[in-house]
């Protein structure tokens, strides 16, 4: 069988078993498994074997999203390896509320003064936790852009968002899908801190995509 009759093939059947799925399943069913198990039979039909059949299965388990009981074991073994990713980080923090992680980098350490272009030391921050967001992609990823207070409300809002913009595409630069990646400038709205170098931040948001 050539490589375009297994490509057929696997669009076929991926498409049958998302249709019987749909119509004969409801709740923690569908989703993950169902995913993994199209993309799977996809990564297989590409590529003959194996490395392209674990391929696919991660890309369709990404597709069907996480089950309820689920969520709370995926976000535990995301943080550990969030956390081991950044341990030798002096420019990160990691916090976790509820089932989100977020990861805060200082403003200081990615970017100079007024500039939204990343310093060279941001791309190796950034490079710790690109695996592990590849490894978990059932989750969608918000890269938040803060300043602090000095300057205009207007020039610290579009500061803010350039800023945010730049992380997102390094993050897809160095192989985190883009259409899982969301940028968002807060200005100098939500400070944390009397102190003007804790309110100049990068937030990295991670949430469970959940079975709709």
């Amino acid at each position: 069988m050539n490589r375009l009759m297994r490509i057929s093939t696997g669009i076929a059947l991926a498409t049958m078993l998302t249709a019987c799925a749909t119509n004969q399943q409801t709740g923690t069913a569908v989703g993950a498994g169902v995913g993994a198990g199209v993309g799977a039979l996809l990564g297989q039909a590409i590529g003959h074997n194996t490395t392209s059949t674990l391929v696919g299965a991660g890309i369709g388990a990404a597709l069907g999203g996480l089950a309820g009981n689920q969520i709370g074991a995926y976000m535990d073994n995301q943080e550990r390896a969030l956390r081991d990713a950044m341990a030798q980080s002096e420019a990160a923090s990691i916090r976790r509320d509820q089932d989100v992680l977020t990861a805060t980098f200082k403003s200081d350490m990615f970017f100079d003064t007024n500039s939204s272009q990343l310093k060279p030391g941001a791309y190796n921050e950034l490079n710790r936790i690109t695996n592990v967001l590849n490894n978990y992609p059932q989750t969608t990823i918000r890269v938040e852009g803060h300043t602090d207070a000095r300057g205009s409300d207007q020039y610290n809002q579009q500061l803010s968002e350039r800023r945010a913009m730049a992380v997102k595409n390094a993050l897809a630069q160095q192989g985190v899908n883009p259409s899982r990646i969301e940028a968002v400038g807060y200005g100098e709205s939500q400070p944390i801190s009397s102190s003007d170098a804790m309110n100049r931040r990068v937030n990295i948001v991670i949430n469970p995509i959940r079975q709709s």
